[in-house]
Protein backbone atom coordinates (compact mmCIF):
# COMPACT_ATOMS: atom_id res chain seq x y z
CA UNK A 1 0.00 0.00 0.00
CA UNK A 2 1.09 3.38 -0.72
CA UNK A 3 2.58 5.64 1.95
CA UNK A 4 -0.10 8.47 2.49
CA UNK A 5 0.45 11.81 0.37
CA UNK A 6 1.54 15.03 2.07
CA UNK A 7 -0.22 18.03 1.09
CA UNK A 8 2.37 20.61 -0.17
CA UNK A 9 3.65 22.50 3.04
CA UNK A 10 1.88 25.96 3.88
CA UNK A 11 3.56 29.17 3.60
CA UNK A 12 3.19 31.63 6.69
CA UNK A 13 1.31 34.87 5.66
CA UNK A 14 3.34 37.01 7.59
CA UNK A 15 7.20 36.72 7.00
CA UNK A 16 9.55 37.08 9.90
CA UNK A 17 7.77 35.58 13.01
CA UNK A 18 9.96 34.04 15.31
CA UNK A 19 9.09 30.21 15.42
CA UNK A 20 9.70 31.45 19.24
CA UNK A 21 6.88 33.03 19.60
CA UNK A 22 4.72 31.36 17.76
CA UNK A 23 5.94 28.25 20.56
CA UNK A 24 5.07 30.69 23.79
CA UNK A 25 1.44 31.16 22.54
CA UNK A 26 0.69 27.96 21.12
CA UNK A 27 1.84 26.54 24.72
CA UNK A 28 0.58 29.11 26.56
CA UNK A 29 -3.25 27.80 25.72
CA UNK A 30 -1.94 24.28 26.25
CA UNK A 31 -0.79 25.15 29.69
CA UNK A 32 -4.60 26.88 30.64
CA UNK A 33 -5.72 23.35 29.44
CA UNK A 34 -3.74 21.19 31.59
CA UNK A 35 -3.75 23.88 34.69
CA UNK A 36 -7.39 23.42 34.47
CA UNK A 37 -7.43 19.63 34.43
CA UNK A 38 -4.86 19.42 37.22
CA UNK A 39 -6.46 22.05 39.41
CA UNK A 40 -9.97 19.82 39.19
CA UNK A 41 -8.26 16.26 40.35
CA UNK A 42 -7.24 19.01 43.65
CA UNK A 43 -10.87 20.26 43.77
CA UNK A 44 -13.18 17.04 43.59
CA UNK A 45 -13.31 17.05 47.81
CA UNK A 46 -14.56 20.63 47.87
CA UNK A 47 -17.22 19.50 45.14
CA UNK A 48 -18.09 16.85 47.25
CA UNK A 49 -19.23 19.40 50.43
CA UNK A 50 -20.47 21.87 47.65
CA UNK A 51 -23.02 19.29 46.28
CA UNK A 52 -23.55 16.71 49.76
CA UNK A 53 -26.20 14.92 48.11
CA UNK A 54 -24.43 14.05 44.82
CA UNK A 55 -22.91 10.82 45.21
CA UNK A 56 -19.42 10.29 44.26
CA UNK A 57 -19.70 8.68 41.18
CA UNK A 58 -22.22 11.21 39.83
CA UNK A 59 -19.71 13.81 41.02
CA UNK A 60 -16.97 12.47 38.86
CA UNK A 61 -19.19 13.61 35.70
CA UNK A 62 -17.23 16.75 36.26
CA UNK A 63 -13.77 15.19 35.37
CA UNK A 64 -15.38 12.22 33.16
CA UNK A 65 -18.19 13.98 30.91
CA UNK A 66 -15.27 16.71 29.99
CA UNK A 67 -12.54 13.45 29.58
CA UNK A 68 -15.27 11.69 27.35
CA UNK A 69 -16.20 14.19 24.96
CA UNK A 70 -12.29 15.81 24.62
CA UNK A 71 -11.58 12.20 23.65
CA UNK A 72 -14.17 12.11 21.29
CA UNK A 73 -13.70 15.44 19.89
CA UNK A 74 -9.87 15.54 19.64
CA UNK A 75 -9.35 13.64 16.08
CA UNK A 76 -12.06 15.59 14.44
CA UNK A 77 -11.18 18.61 15.61
CA UNK A 78 -7.53 17.93 14.14
CA UNK A 79 -9.01 17.18 10.91
CA UNK A 80 -10.90 20.33 11.61
CA UNK A 81 -7.43 21.93 12.11
CA UNK A 82 -6.24 20.69 8.75
CA UNK A 83 -9.23 21.52 6.89
CA UNK A 84 -9.68 24.99 7.66
CA UNK A 85 -7.17 26.70 9.10
CA UNK A 86 -4.66 25.75 12.35
CA UNK A 87 -5.18 29.63 13.59
CA UNK A 88 -8.73 29.97 13.00
CA UNK A 89 -9.48 26.45 15.03
CA UNK A 90 -6.87 27.50 17.31
CA UNK A 91 -8.72 30.55 18.36
CA UNK A 92 -11.90 29.69 17.96
CA UNK A 93 -10.90 26.62 20.40
CA UNK A 94 -9.81 29.18 23.21
CA UNK A 95 -12.76 31.23 22.94
CA UNK A 96 -14.78 28.50 23.57
CA UNK A 97 -13.06 27.46 26.18
CA UNK A 98 -12.71 30.89 28.00
CA UNK A 99 -16.69 31.43 27.65
CA UNK A 100 -17.30 28.04 28.67
CA UNK A 101 -14.98 28.19 32.35
CA UNK A 102 -16.85 31.13 33.26
CA UNK A 103 -20.11 28.93 32.74
CA UNK A 104 -18.71 26.66 34.93
CA UNK A 105 -17.75 29.13 37.50
CA UNK A 106 -20.96 30.37 38.02
CA UNK A 107 -22.98 26.88 37.64
CA UNK A 108 -25.66 26.55 40.32
CA UNK A 109 -26.24 23.03 40.58
CA UNK A 110 -24.05 19.57 39.21
CA UNK A 111 -26.31 19.41 35.88
CA UNK A 112 -25.03 22.94 34.62
CA UNK A 113 -21.64 22.13 35.83
CA UNK A 114 -21.20 18.98 34.12
CA UNK A 115 -23.02 20.79 30.80
CA UNK A 116 -20.28 23.66 30.97
CA UNK A 117 -17.71 21.24 31.32
CA UNK A 118 -18.74 19.52 28.10
CA UNK A 119 -18.53 23.06 26.21
CA UNK A 120 -14.76 23.46 27.74
CA UNK A 121 -14.07 19.86 26.35
CA UNK A 122 -14.90 21.21 22.87
CA UNK A 123 -13.15 23.68 22.69
CA UNK A 124 -9.96 22.26 24.75
CA UNK A 125 -10.37 19.63 21.76
CA UNK A 126 -10.12 22.42 19.24
CA UNK A 127 -7.18 24.16 20.31
CA UNK A 128 -4.93 21.34 21.30
CA UNK A 129 -3.87 18.93 18.12
CA UNK A 130 -4.03 22.61 16.52
CA UNK A 131 -1.26 24.13 18.86
CA UNK A 132 0.71 21.21 18.54
CA UNK A 133 0.71 21.83 14.57
CA UNK A 134 1.04 25.05 14.57
CA UNK A 135 4.26 24.23 16.98
CA UNK A 136 5.16 21.93 14.42
CA UNK A 137 5.04 23.48 11.57
CA UNK A 138 7.17 26.26 12.57
CA UNK A 139 10.19 24.39 13.12
CA UNK A 140 12.46 22.32 10.91
CA UNK A 141 12.31 18.86 11.12
CA UNK A 142 15.92 18.14 13.11
CA UNK A 143 14.32 20.58 15.68
CA UNK A 144 10.55 18.81 16.07
CA UNK A 145 12.18 16.40 18.51
CA UNK A 146 13.27 19.46 21.05
CA UNK A 147 10.02 21.18 20.54
CA UNK A 148 7.60 18.84 21.11
CA UNK A 149 9.58 18.05 24.26
CA UNK A 150 9.18 21.33 25.21
CA UNK A 151 5.54 21.19 24.38
CA UNK A 152 4.82 18.15 26.55
CA UNK A 153 6.77 19.81 29.45
CA UNK A 154 3.94 23.06 29.11
CA UNK A 155 1.68 19.85 30.48
CA UNK A 156 4.40 19.19 33.26
CA UNK A 157 4.29 22.90 34.05
CA UNK A 158 1.18 22.79 34.86
CA UNK A 159 0.85 19.52 36.63
CA UNK A 160 3.49 21.23 38.73
CA UNK A 161 1.03 24.20 39.05
CA UNK A 162 -1.74 23.05 39.24
CA UNK A 163 -2.51 20.91 42.32
CA UNK A 164 -1.09 23.54 44.83
CA UNK A 165 -2.01 26.47 43.24
CA UNK A 166 -6.01 24.64 43.23
CA UNK A 167 -5.81 23.75 46.72
CA UNK A 168 -4.59 26.96 47.78
CA UNK A 169 -7.55 28.92 45.51
CA UNK A 170 -10.11 26.34 46.53
CA UNK A 171 -9.55 26.58 50.14
CA UNK A 172 -9.49 30.64 50.27
CA UNK A 173 -11.91 31.58 47.36
CA UNK A 174 -13.91 28.29 46.49
CA UNK A 175 -14.55 26.16 43.89
CA UNK A 176 -16.03 28.38 41.60
CA UNK A 177 -12.53 29.99 40.99
CA UNK A 178 -10.39 27.45 39.95
CA UNK A 179 -12.95 27.48 36.60
CA UNK A 180 -13.13 31.61 36.98
CA UNK A 181 -8.91 31.92 36.57
CA UNK A 182 -9.14 30.40 33.38
CA UNK A 183 -10.41 34.12 32.32
CA UNK A 184 -7.68 36.05 32.27
CA UNK A 185 -4.99 33.29 31.01
CA UNK A 186 -7.23 32.85 28.04
CA UNK A 187 -8.08 36.64 27.49
CA UNK A 188 -3.74 36.90 26.72
CA UNK A 189 -3.58 33.99 24.90
CA UNK A 190 -6.13 35.30 22.27
CA UNK A 191 -5.24 39.02 22.59
CA UNK A 192 -1.24 37.24 21.53
CA UNK A 193 -2.51 34.53 19.18
CA UNK A 194 -4.05 37.22 16.94
CA UNK A 195 -1.10 39.59 16.60
CA UNK A 196 1.84 36.70 16.75
CA UNK A 197 0.90 33.31 15.42
CA UNK A 198 1.55 33.59 11.45
CA UNK A 199 -1.76 32.45 9.36
CA UNK A 200 -0.79 29.51 6.38
CA UNK A 201 -2.23 29.56 3.49
CA UNK A 202 -2.20 26.42 2.06
CA UNK A 203 -0.70 25.78 -1.72
CA UNK A 204 -3.10 23.39 -2.51
CA UNK A 205 -6.41 22.48 -2.53
CA UNK A 206 -7.80 22.34 0.70
CA UNK A 207 -8.91 18.73 1.60
CA UNK A 208 -12.54 17.92 2.07
CA UNK A 209 -13.76 17.38 5.67
CA UNK A 210 -15.06 13.79 5.93
CA UNK A 211 -18.25 14.18 8.26
CA UNK A 212 -19.65 10.55 8.15
CA UNK A 213 -16.33 9.59 9.54
CA UNK A 214 -16.46 12.44 12.16
CA UNK A 215 -19.78 11.20 13.08
CA UNK A 216 -18.81 7.59 13.41
CA UNK A 217 -15.89 8.16 14.93
CA UNK A 218 -17.80 10.85 17.72
CA UNK A 219 -20.19 7.83 18.57
CA UNK A 220 -17.89 5.15 18.80
CA UNK A 221 -15.14 6.83 21.06
CA UNK A 222 -18.11 8.31 23.52
CA UNK A 223 -20.43 5.12 23.19
CA UNK A 224 -17.30 3.23 24.64
CA UNK A 225 -16.07 5.77 27.11
CA UNK A 226 -19.52 5.94 28.40
CA UNK A 227 -19.66 2.35 28.92
CA UNK A 228 -16.26 2.66 30.61
CA UNK A 229 -16.99 5.30 33.31
CA UNK A 230 -20.72 4.16 34.08
CA UNK A 231 -19.17 0.90 35.23
CA UNK A 232 -18.67 2.18 38.44
CA UNK A 233 -22.50 3.59 38.96
CA UNK A 234 -25.25 1.52 40.78
CA UNK A 235 -27.63 3.14 38.53
CA UNK A 236 -26.54 1.39 35.59
CA UNK A 237 -27.61 -1.65 34.77
CA UNK A 238 -24.72 -5.12 33.26
CA UNK A 239 -27.31 -4.93 30.08
CA UNK A 240 -26.78 -0.88 29.46
CA UNK A 241 -23.33 -1.03 30.28
CA UNK A 242 -22.91 -3.47 27.57
CA UNK A 243 -25.14 -2.19 25.14
CA UNK A 244 -23.16 1.31 25.31
CA UNK A 245 -19.88 -0.42 25.32
CA UNK A 246 -20.91 -2.33 22.08
CA UNK A 247 -22.43 0.10 20.65
CA UNK A 248 -18.84 1.95 20.71
CA UNK A 249 -17.42 -0.81 19.22
CA UNK A 250 -19.80 -1.11 16.45
CA UNK A 251 -19.21 2.27 15.30
CA UNK A 252 -15.55 2.00 15.39
CA UNK A 253 -15.57 -0.96 13.55
CA UNK A 254 -17.87 0.77 10.98
CA UNK A 255 -15.91 3.77 11.09
CA UNK A 256 -12.96 1.44 10.23
CA UNK A 257 -14.82 -0.16 7.15
CA UNK A 258 -15.40 3.32 6.04
CA UNK A 259 -11.62 4.92 5.80
CA UNK A 260 -10.82 1.98 4.24
CA UNK A 261 -13.43 2.77 1.18
CA UNK A 262 -13.60 6.38 0.83
CA UNK A 263 -10.45 8.47 -0.81
CA UNK A 264 -10.00 11.18 1.54
CA UNK A 265 -10.69 9.82 5.38
CA UNK A 266 -10.92 11.94 8.25
CA UNK A 267 -8.07 9.34 9.49
CA UNK A 268 -5.41 8.00 7.06
CA UNK A 269 -5.56 4.04 8.56
CA UNK A 270 -2.33 3.36 6.68
CA UNK A 271 -0.58 6.02 9.20
CA UNK A 272 -0.77 2.98 11.71
CA UNK A 273 1.14 0.67 9.38
CA UNK A 274 4.28 2.52 10.72
CA UNK A 275 5.30 0.30 13.80
CA UNK A 276 6.65 3.44 15.79
CA UNK A 277 2.50 5.16 15.26
CA UNK A 278 1.31 2.39 16.43
CA UNK A 279 2.97 1.00 19.19
CA UNK A 280 3.27 4.01 20.22
CA UNK A 281 -0.94 5.01 20.26
CA UNK A 282 -0.86 1.49 22.53
CA UNK A 283 1.95 2.94 24.93
CA UNK A 284 -0.08 5.93 24.90
CA UNK A 285 -3.13 4.36 25.97
CA UNK A 286 -1.33 2.26 28.96
CA UNK A 287 0.07 4.98 30.63
CA UNK A 288 -2.45 7.69 30.34
CA UNK A 289 -4.27 5.28 32.41
CA UNK A 290 -1.48 4.67 35.08
CA UNK A 291 -0.53 8.39 35.01
CA UNK A 292 -4.37 9.23 36.45
CA UNK A 293 -4.56 6.75 38.73
CA UNK A 294 -1.63 8.07 40.59
CA UNK A 295 -2.33 11.68 40.22
CA UNK A 296 -5.86 11.23 42.13
CA UNK A 297 -5.07 8.78 44.12
CA UNK A 298 -2.72 11.30 45.75
CA UNK A 299 -5.09 13.75 46.89
CA UNK A 300 -7.45 10.50 47.87
CA UNK A 301 -4.21 9.34 49.93
CA UNK A 302 -2.91 12.67 51.75
CA UNK A 303 -5.87 14.08 52.93
CA UNK A 304 -7.61 10.58 53.57
CA UNK A 305 -5.39 9.07 55.24
CA UNK A 306 -2.56 11.54 56.34
CA UNK A 307 -5.38 13.52 57.17
CA UNK A 308 -3.83 16.41 55.37
CA UNK A 309 -5.24 19.58 54.50
CA UNK A 310 -6.51 20.51 51.09
CA UNK A 311 -3.48 22.95 50.17
CA UNK A 312 -0.98 20.75 52.13
CA UNK A 313 -1.53 17.95 49.84
CA UNK A 314 -1.37 20.41 46.90
CA UNK A 315 1.81 22.02 48.28
CA UNK A 316 2.60 18.00 48.99
CA UNK A 317 2.71 17.00 45.51
CA UNK A 318 4.72 19.75 43.57
CA UNK A 319 8.40 18.13 43.39
CA UNK A 320 6.83 15.35 41.25
CA UNK A 321 5.47 17.45 38.70
CA UNK A 322 8.52 19.96 38.84
CA UNK A 323 11.08 17.16 37.85
CA UNK A 324 8.80 16.45 34.62
CA UNK A 325 9.50 19.52 33.37
CA UNK A 326 13.14 19.19 33.31
CA UNK A 327 13.85 15.82 32.60
CA UNK A 328 11.08 16.44 29.66
CA UNK A 329 13.56 18.97 28.44
CA UNK A 330 16.95 17.50 28.35
CA UNK A 331 14.81 14.18 27.04
CA UNK A 332 14.01 15.81 23.80
CA UNK A 333 17.49 16.97 22.93
CA UNK A 334 19.04 13.52 23.76
CA UNK A 335 16.24 11.81 21.79
CA UNK A 336 16.93 14.10 18.54
CA UNK A 337 20.14 12.51 18.56
CA UNK A 338 19.18 8.34 19.95
CA UNK A 339 15.86 8.68 19.34
CA UNK A 340 13.10 8.12 22.01
CA UNK A 341 13.38 4.25 22.77
CA UNK A 342 15.51 4.00 25.30
CA UNK A 343 14.10 6.93 27.75
CA UNK A 344 10.61 5.40 26.70
CA UNK A 345 11.33 2.33 28.34
CA UNK A 346 13.76 3.51 31.20
CA UNK A 347 10.97 5.81 32.31
CA UNK A 348 8.41 3.35 31.96
CA UNK A 349 10.74 1.19 34.37
CA UNK A 350 11.09 4.16 36.75
CA UNK A 351 7.86 4.38 37.12
CA UNK A 352 6.90 1.08 37.99
CA UNK A 353 9.03 1.12 40.84
CA UNK A 354 7.41 4.75 41.79
CA UNK A 355 4.25 2.13 42.17
CA UNK A 356 6.20 -0.35 44.05
CA UNK A 357 6.90 1.95 46.31
CA UNK A 358 3.81 3.67 47.31
CA UNK A 359 2.16 -0.27 47.26
CA UNK A 360 5.26 -0.98 49.89
CA UNK A 361 5.99 1.75 51.68
CA UNK A 362 3.70 4.70 52.82
CA UNK A 363 2.45 3.77 55.79
CA UNK A 364 -0.24 5.34 58.60
CA UNK A 365 1.57 8.18 60.02
CA UNK A 366 2.23 10.55 57.92
CA UNK A 367 6.34 10.53 57.27
CA UNK A 368 6.47 12.62 53.72
CA UNK A 369 10.52 13.17 53.29
CA UNK A 370 10.74 9.24 54.12
CA UNK A 371 7.93 7.65 53.06
CA UNK A 372 6.86 9.75 50.39
CA UNK A 373 8.66 11.92 48.87
CA UNK A 374 11.37 9.16 47.09
CA UNK A 375 8.15 7.71 45.40
CA UNK A 376 7.11 11.27 43.85
CA UNK A 377 10.37 12.43 42.47
CA UNK A 378 10.69 8.35 41.33
CA UNK A 379 7.00 9.27 39.79
CA UNK A 380 8.05 12.88 38.38
CA UNK A 381 11.07 11.19 36.57
CA UNK A 382 9.16 8.76 34.67
CA UNK A 383 6.18 10.96 33.16
CA UNK A 384 8.95 13.14 32.15
CA UNK A 385 10.74 10.22 30.67
CA UNK A 386 7.81 8.76 29.35
CA UNK A 387 4.40 11.36 28.46
CA UNK A 388 6.35 14.02 26.02
CA UNK A 389 8.70 11.28 24.61
CA UNK A 390 5.36 9.29 23.66
CA UNK A 391 3.68 12.41 21.73
CA UNK A 392 7.35 13.20 20.06
CA UNK A 393 7.22 9.73 19.07
CA UNK A 394 3.45 9.22 17.61
CA UNK A 395 4.30 12.23 15.19
CA UNK A 396 8.32 12.05 14.18
CA UNK A 397 7.51 10.10 11.06
CA UNK A 398 4.05 11.65 10.25
CA UNK A 399 3.86 14.15 6.77
CA UNK A 400 3.37 17.37 7.96
CA UNK A 401 0.02 17.39 6.25
CA UNK A 402 -1.11 14.75 8.78
CA UNK A 403 0.29 16.73 11.70
CA UNK A 404 -2.95 17.52 13.66
CA UNK A 405 -4.98 14.33 13.12
CA UNK A 406 -1.92 12.19 13.80
CA UNK A 407 -1.07 14.08 16.67
CA UNK A 408 -5.19 14.15 17.76
CA UNK A 409 -4.82 10.55 17.87
CA UNK A 410 -2.69 10.23 20.23
CA UNK A 411 -3.82 13.04 22.34
CA UNK A 412 -7.34 10.96 22.60
CA UNK A 413 -6.20 7.83 23.34
CA UNK A 414 -4.32 9.37 26.29
CA UNK A 415 -7.29 10.68 27.08
CA UNK A 416 -9.23 7.30 26.77
CA UNK A 417 -7.02 6.08 28.86
CA UNK A 418 -7.12 9.05 31.60
CA UNK A 419 -11.04 8.13 31.45
CA UNK A 420 -10.65 4.51 32.91
CA UNK A 421 -7.89 5.83 35.29
CA UNK A 422 -10.42 8.29 37.06
CA UNK A 423 -13.18 5.74 36.60
CA UNK A 424 -11.19 3.08 38.27
CA UNK A 425 -9.69 5.45 41.06
CA UNK A 426 -13.36 6.72 42.09
CA UNK A 427 -14.88 3.01 42.39
CA UNK A 428 -12.02 1.89 44.22
CA UNK A 429 -11.60 5.24 46.87
CA UNK A 430 -15.07 6.70 46.56
CA UNK A 431 -16.34 5.49 49.91
CA UNK A 432 -16.64 7.92 52.97
CA UNK A 433 -14.22 5.94 54.95
CA UNK A 434 -10.92 4.76 53.46
CA UNK A 435 -8.17 2.42 54.31
CA UNK A 436 -4.73 2.07 53.81
CA UNK A 437 -5.74 -1.15 51.82
CA UNK A 438 -8.22 0.39 49.37
CA UNK A 439 -4.82 1.54 47.47
CA UNK A 440 -3.17 -1.43 47.02
CA UNK A 441 -5.26 -2.74 44.13
CA UNK A 442 -4.67 1.07 42.37
CA UNK A 443 -0.47 1.03 42.75
CA UNK A 444 -0.75 -3.18 41.69
CA UNK A 445 -2.44 -2.03 38.60
CA UNK A 446 0.13 1.16 38.12
CA UNK A 447 2.69 -1.50 38.20
CA UNK A 448 1.54 -3.59 35.38
CA UNK A 449 0.34 -0.90 33.43
CA UNK A 450 4.07 0.76 33.36
CA UNK A 451 5.36 -3.05 32.63
CA UNK A 452 2.90 -2.80 29.36
CA UNK A 453 4.09 0.50 28.64
CA UNK A 454 7.79 -0.47 28.77
CA UNK A 455 7.41 -3.62 26.46
CA UNK A 456 5.26 -1.48 23.99
CA UNK A 457 7.56 0.83 23.24
CA UNK A 458 10.36 -1.57 22.61
CA UNK A 459 9.46 -1.16 18.39
CA UNK A 460 9.71 2.37 18.75
CA UNK A 461 12.03 3.60 16.75
CA UNK A 462 12.73 7.45 16.47
CA UNK A 463 16.17 7.40 15.39
CA UNK A 464 18.00 9.93 12.74
CA UNK A 465 17.88 8.82 9.61
CA UNK A 466 21.38 8.83 7.94
CA UNK A 467 21.16 11.26 5.22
Amino acid sequence: MDAPTALPAATPVRAGTSPWSTFRIASLAVFLVSLDNTMLFAAFGALRQAFPGVAAAELSWVLNAYTVVFAAMLIPAGGLADAHGRKRVFMAGVSLFVIASAACGLANSVAVLIAARVLQAVGAALLTPASLSIVLAAFPQNRRAVVVSLWGAVSGLAAAVGPSLGSFVVDTVGWRWAFLINLPIGAIALWRAAAVIPTFAPTGARPRLDWIGMALLILGVGALALGIVQSESPDWSRGRIALAIGLGIAALLAFVAWARRVSAPLIDLRLFETPTYRWSNIATLAFGTAFAMMFFAVFFYLTGIWHYSLPRAGLAITPGPLLVIPTAIVTGRLAARHGHRPFLVGGAVVYAFSGLWYLTVPGLEPAYLTQWLPGLLMSGLGVGLVLPSLSAAAVSRLPAAHFAVGSAVNQATRQIGMVLGVAVTVLQLGQAELQRADFDPLYTLQIVLAIITGACCLPVDTRPRAA
